[in-house]
């Protein structure tokens, strides 16, 4: 077991220390405490050559399950330093729900190969797999679910859990089915071990579960797990046939994951993306959203040139022109945050979105008439100008209520676009408070000034 007092920086200071002084035995004495997925941790912390050294240095046994928890990206780096032969081995050994998350990337010979290699039920088991969507519960779901009858005796269920000699990881209770197969509840192994063995199933089983469709996509499948604190849930099809169950260990990797890709596309970032990957291509994904940030600036600038002549007459308004936006735009990131988590979690509807909005729109008035009172009178003593400082309170309330506006509205219409809020919302918004608060504050002032 690994030293749990020891950082991963630690550990990465003692692996690179290990590789550049090509002392081997020394990375691998630290291999040898950790858990795949901490090596996995540690291949994404490397630089490419310091990666594929590590690589090579990691046991066979574990290859498959270290591949499994590495981020896309860093997998194909990794695959593309094996042969067919170590491929084929490293996978070989995962279950069919893990094997189907990496099996796409696999090359397309190893693919065929390792398909052809297969009994019928494994082939038949992950292909299956395969034709659910990929964030699918179908893809979460594994397929080494215990079922009985509910018409058995605990006696009858013993006997068969001794024949079968063993029960899959993470089995808390048994999937409960009728003669078609279809679920009606669970039985927890407690109840079993602890009852009358000539008692029924049907007598002790608990018929109020919650059952997944295996269309329900991994967000919401994460969020009921969240919600109704389950240990593990059976899937099912649209007419309640069981077709297998989700375990907590699955939906742990779920929700680290939409944390990441949340946290990444609020910068418009991917969230497969290799942190240490190749200088061109980072450079080439980050370029596309500077590149449209750069064509917002331009509409920014442009709006500011409408009022070249104001400027030129009023220096007081070429300083103060950035509070107006600034103070808009982090107004709007608050609420665009708050929409875009909400989003998420699945908190905000048509039915409830008109009032979030109001609300907003109250938060902004209040806030707005606040510090618009603020930024004035600091206006005034500063040019000694009450207009400049009415102008500019007004500039403030109108900008604040159009940020706290669009802070709502934007993620509710690229969503029902299909598009992701966290990877374009927060380009949209600074655009939308950069335009209405220079307009705003210029336009005003031409009006009453000039």
């Amino acid at each position: 077991m690994a030293d749990t007092t020891e950082t991963l920086e630690d550990r990465l200071s003692r692996i690179h220390r290990a590789l550049g002084d090509e002392r081997l035995d020394a990375v691998d004495d630290v291999l040898a405490d950790l858990e795949p997925a901490e090596v996995a941790l540690l291949l994404e912390s490397l630089p490419p050559a310091a990666r594929i050294k590590l690589w090579e240095r990691v046991p066979g046994e574990v290859d498959g399950e270290v591949l499994l928890h590495v981020h896309d990206e860093v997998r194909s780096t990794l695959l593309d330093d094996m042969d067919h032969a170590e491929i084929v081995a490293a996978t070989s050994g995962l279950d069919t729900t893990d094997l189907a998350e990496i099996f796409e990337d696999l090359p397309q010979q190893v693919a065929e190969d390792m398909l052809r290699s297969m009994d019928e039920l494994q082939r038949s088991r992950l292909q299956e797999t395969l034709s659910f969507e990929e964030d699918s519960a179908g893809r979460l779901m594994r397929t080494d679910t215990i079922a009985v009858r509910a018409d058995v005796s605990l006696e009858t269920v013993k006997r068969f859990l001794r024949w079968k000699e063993a029960v899959p990881d993470n089995t808390h209770a048994l999937m409960v089915v009728d003669r078609n197969g279809f679920f009606v509840g669970v039985l927890p192994l407690a109840r079993l071990v602890s009852n009358d063995p000539e008692m029924a199933v049907a007598d002790l089983m608990d018929r109020d579960v919650d059952s997944i469709q295996v269309t329900m996509h991994s967000r919401e499948v994460a969020t009921l797990f969240q919600t109704h604190d389950l240990a593990s849930a059976p899937v099912v099809d649209e007419e309640g046939l069981l077709l297998g169950r989700i375990v907590i260990d699955d939906i742990v990797d779920v929700i680290r994951e939409n944390s990441e890709q949340a946290l990444m596309n609020m910068a418009g970032l991917d969230e497969e993306e290799d942190l240490f990957a190749p200088v061109m291509p980072s450079a080439k994904r980050r370029a596309v959203w500077l590149g449209i940030n750069l064509v917002t600036a331009f509409l920014a600038a442009w709006v500011i040139g409408r009022f070249e002549d104001a400027l030129d007459k009023i220096v007081a308004l070429a300083v103060l022109m950035p509070i107006v936006a600034s103070m808009g735009g982090i107004a709007g990131s608050q609420t665009l945050t708050l929409a875009i988590r909400g989003l998420a979690l699945g908190q905000i509807s048509r039915t409830n979105s008109s009032w979030l909005l109001r609300k907003e729109i109250g938060i902004a008035a209040l806030n707005g008439v606040l510090w618009s009172l603020v930024v004035a009178v600091l206006a005034v003593l500063w040019f000694g100008s009450i207009a400049i400082g009415v102008i500019i309170a007004a500039a403030l309330v109108i900008n604040m209520l159009a940020a706290g506006i669009a802070g709502i509205v934007i993620p509710l219409m690229l969503k029902r676009s299909g598009i992701d809020p966290a990877l374009s919302g927060s380009v949209i918004l600074t655009t939308v408070t950069d335009v209405v608060g220079f307009m705003a504050f210029l336009g005003l002032a031409t009006l009453f000034l000039l």
